[in-house]
């Protein structure tokens, strides 16, 4: 099926201008100034007015729900399709959290295969927050080299829910990313879950200047929890490493971005995720949980949104900083930019910064915030 969109002011992200956009099986087959009638049948849109850009990728998002720290009752349950397309999300990156039990990385790896049997975009990061969560190919390594759609690993740092790996431990599992990664032409990253303990990043440091492993292999999220954190992951991004900020967090995404771009961290190594369907627990001084409520993968338009019309980055950029951004960093094919030959997945904007159509690989899965294709068991 082939779809025209015309008119749009198309984002690349850099600006191109109004253009023509044609897709045909799921990908970007021209970008033109004008492309006029087809000889074959062809869907078209007028889009005069609008703008085009290519869809959100999250690549913090609790697939299969979080939680657990509060007894059963409060274990997320696994998120829909409409919940992330509605979202502007047209790629994921699934991971687990605290709960590497319940929560297996076999459901996990079968929740990513159902999304992408729905003609959706999920890769999901191999691992928990214990150092001993189960990796299905028998170590990170060989999942990552065997299970196409693991890009990756996950562990947690600094963190009184972790299982307190040290130093030796977390430079072992992030070689078994790296070799997996170079053997499999992925970007075989350790995704690291910061929280709030005092050492910080200071493992990953002391990895860096002991050992051969790129500064690169490690991808700290939730790095702005608190101020000590965010200094420390800014002079790592400084060194040449990435920085991956979370929506809702102590310090707001347009303070750290800005302190960000201060201190000369490159536009390019700044990411933003949602932690959306993961539990956000609230601790008290003694460690004792008093109170949890779910993130909502929504947060992650809502916060770049807000960026733009606090002029703390152009549309361009807020858009690039969950997208171009992410698929860049993560070595995402045919993701995260629009030009010919990329995937189809692309958002159509109004003015007031609100979606009129989300496409994911050249389906039009939303318009005017309704949901035009629904997961299996969805109402």
């Amino acid at each position: 099926m082939l779809i025209l969109l015309k008119n749009a002011k198309v984002y690349a992200p850099e600006l191109l201008g109004q253009k023509d956009v044609l897709i045909a099986n799921g990908k970007i087959e021209a970008i033109e100034n004008e492309i006029k009638e087809l000889p074959v049948s062809c869907t078209v849109v007028d889009l005069e007015g609008k703008s085009l850009t290519t869809g959100f990728i999250d690549q913090h998002i609790h697939l299969t729900g979080g939680g657990g720290e509060g007894g059963f009752k409060t274990r997320v349950p696994e998120i829909q399709l409409s919940t992330l397309t509605k979202a502007g999300i047209t790629s994921v990156v699934g991971t687990l959290g605290t709960d590497g039990d319940g929560r297996t990385v076999e459901n996990l790896l079968a929740k990513v295969n159902g999304l992408n049997e729905e003609g959706y975009n999920a890769w999901f990061y191999s691992g928990a927050y214990p150092l001993d969560a189960r990796h299905l190919c028998g170590n990170l390594r060989r999942d990552i080299l065997f299970l196409d759609r693991c890009i990756g690993g996950k562990i947690a740092m600094s963190d009184h829910r972790s299982s307190m790996p040290t130093v030796a431990d977390y430079a072992k599992l992030v070689a078994e990313a790296r070799i997996g990664g170079m053997m499999s032409g992925k970007v075989g990253v350790l995704h690291v879950h910061m929280g709030d303990g005092k050492r910080g990043l200071g493992p990953i440091f002391d990895i860096v200047e002991g050992t051969e492993i790129p500064i690169t292999q490690f991808r700290p999220t939730h790095v702005n929890r608190n101020r000590m954190l965010l200094d420390q992951t800014i002079e790592f991004a400084r060194q040449g490493g990435y920085m991956d900020l979370t929506c809702c967090m102590v310090i707001p995404t347009d303070v750290a971005v800005k302190d960000a771009l201060a201190a000369g961290v490159p536009f390019e190594r700044i990411t933003m995720s949602s932690d959306g369907n993961g539990s956000c627990p609230k601790f008290d001084d003694n460690g004792e949980m008093i109170g949890v409520t779910a993130a909502n993968p929504k947060f992650l338009m809502d916060e770049a949104v807000a960026l733009i019309k606090n002029n703390t980055l152009t549309f361009e950029k807020a858009v690039a900083l969950i997208s171009t951004n992410v698929a860049d960093a993560l070595k995402l094919p045919n993701k995260g930019h629009v030009a010919v030959g990329m995937d189809a997945d692309l958002l159509v904007w109004n003015d007031d910064y609100t979606l009129k159509q989300v496409y994911v690989n050249g389906k039009l899965m939303v318009e005017d915030g309704v949901a035009l294709v629904k997961g299996a068991y969805e109402d």
